[in-house]
């Protein structure tokens, strides 16, 4: 067990006058098992190039372990994968590699394919078992699951679950619940570490933002109260003071001394009511400062003139003589959520494509409403680049509420003018997901929406969801999505011949 300290930690990238983090100052325990959040933009993955010494930075970070990023670079994919490993891992056995590739239910044979051969989930697998067999290494593992099917992401929250050293970066709640027990997380205005759960934190942070709004609110009623009183107190001085040079009734000169002391003790009663004021405003200004904003997003879909919009029977996608998948029976109704779930290359995303009506090799009945209106999220993002000005064009949306909703979605205005090349991962999936709200469309097909979006904003989606009731047909693998949404789940079996 050691430390690993964080002193006074700043930087900000060149050209930029925004600093990403400023005078951050915390600790963390080498055994810990480390869940990181936060919004997408706010810099967990500099975070983790900032341990890995890749950036300058201001501050200090010192550790007594060696760092080491997930997903780790594999240079000539086409070796076999026992090679990797071993590159890998010189001082471990090949008998504990077998042990940790069984752990994670990965066959044997796995070891002696090419590593460009084996599936994106199996990849996956292997390279973590590899990099936990390193001594003195503490693993910095940048979002595993977007490639994980939801078998496979159990497989592997129970795998990290028995180990230690490790900061895990991913936004599938259910997952950092079964393997972390310490959250790190980047809010607004600084780096938090808190033990326990997402879940234990998620709470924390609601009932602590619940306390800070309530005391915001009791001590802005309070500092406008006591503004009134100083006024009040301060006009009744000077009214005093004033008075010091009225001849009075009795044609008597007034007792400039007493009045003089009134004054004086009604300016003083004045300054210290304005003096609690400041004090309450100050407290107040201290108030709110980590607390997310995640405005409601709104969805105006059409309504289909009929109950039913799309029938499958019996469906069955092959590519070539390759099946991928068979026996797909399910309908759309209107008003319908259906989560197509199951492993990966079973044939989802070809269901997908048959839905918007692409044409694709299968067998079986599809059938679409006439006249039918689809809004698609494709999984991929590589080709958003450019301004967000010509892609809202070029996609026929309304850029005055493409960008409200991506104001929601925690996008500054600065960004709206940054090259969409250079947004995060997460921020060009929130891209496609506003592109799609912002059509009015009878059916909302979704695949695999919320790869790399960050939990809060994966939380907006679910409300909108709940609230406005789309027709929606959607493939995902975050099982508290799934759950919280879904009205109707279509299972896909496990392709023949087909490892994960």
């Amino acid at each position: 067990m050691s430390l690993i300290n964080i002193s006074h930690l700043s930087f900000c990238y060149e050209g930029s006058y925004d600093p990403v983090f400023e005078d951050v100052s915390f600790q963390i325990d080498t055994d810990w098992k480390l869940g990181f959040c936060g919004r997408n933009g706010r810099g967990k993955t500099t975070f983790l190039r900032l341990l890995q010494g890749v950036y300058p930075c201001g501050g200090a970070i010192s550790a007594s372990v060696r760092f080491t990023y997930f997903p780790y670079p594999v240079t000539e994919p086409n070796r076999m994968t026992l090679d990797i490993l071993a590159e890998l891992t010189p001082h471990a056995a090949q008998w504990q590699v077998e042990r940790e590739l069984s752990k994670l239910d990965m066959p044997p044979d796995a070891l002696y394919r090419p590593f460009d051969t084996l599936s994106n989930g199996e990849r996956t697998k292997a390279l973590l078992a590899a990099l936990f067999l390193s001594p003195d290494h503490f693993l910095l593992i940048d979002e595993p699951t977007n490639h994980l099917d939801g078998e496979a992401r159990g497989t592997v929250a129970r795998y990290l679950s028995g180990k230690k050293g490790f900061i895990l970066v991913s936004h599938d709640r259910a997952f950092l619940d079964a393997c972390v027990d310490h959250i790190l997380s980047i809010n607004r205005t600084d780096i938090e570490v808190q033990s326990g759960n997402f879940s234990t934190w998620h709470e924390n942070k609601r009932r602590q933002d619940a306390m800070e709004q309530a005391r915001h609110d009791r001590l802005q009623k309070e500092a406008g109260k006591l503004a009134e009183a100083s006024r009040r107190a301060a006009n009744w001085s000077d009214r005093v003071e004033k008075s010091k040079k009225q001849p009075q009734a009795s044609g008597n000169s007034p007792d400039r001394g007493y009045i003089g002391h009134q004054a004086a003790r009604m300016m003083k009663r004045a300054k210290s009511i304005q003096r609690r004021r400041d004090e309450a405003v100050e407290e107040k200004a201290a108030l709110l400062r980590n607390v997310e904003s995640a405005e409601g997003l709104k969805l105006s879909s059409l309504t289909y003139h009929s109950p039913r919009l799309a029938q499958l029977d019996d469906v069955c996608v092959d590519y070539g003589g390759r099946p991928v998948c068979r026996g797909i029976t399910f309908t759309v109704e209107r008003g319908d959520r259906v989560a197509l779930t199951g492993p990966n290359g079973s044939g989802k995303s070809s269901v997908i494509k048959l839905l918007l009506g692409r044409d694709i090799p299968h067998s079986g009945s599809v059938r679409l409403g006439s006249g039918l209106v689809a809004a698609y999220v494709p999984q991929d993002t590589d080709f958003l680049q450019g301004s967000l000005d010509d892609f809202a064009a070029r996609q026929g949306a309304d850029e005055s509420l493409l960008k409200t909703i991506l104001r929601k979605l925690d996008f500054t205005r600065a960004q709206f003018d940054t090259d969409m090349a250079d947004y995060s991962a997460g921020q060009k999936k929130k891209v496609l997901i506003a592109c799609s709200l912002c059509r009015r469309a009878h059916l909302y097909v979704w695949d695999e929406p919320l790869n790399y979006i960050d939990i809060l904003s994966r939380m907006q989606i679910e409300d909108l969801i709940l609230a406005h009731s789309p027709t929606l047909v959607f493939v995902e693998h975050d099982r508290a999505f799934c759950d919280r949404v879904a009205t109707k789940t279509v299972l896909f079996a496990e392709p023949e011949g087909r490892d994960r």
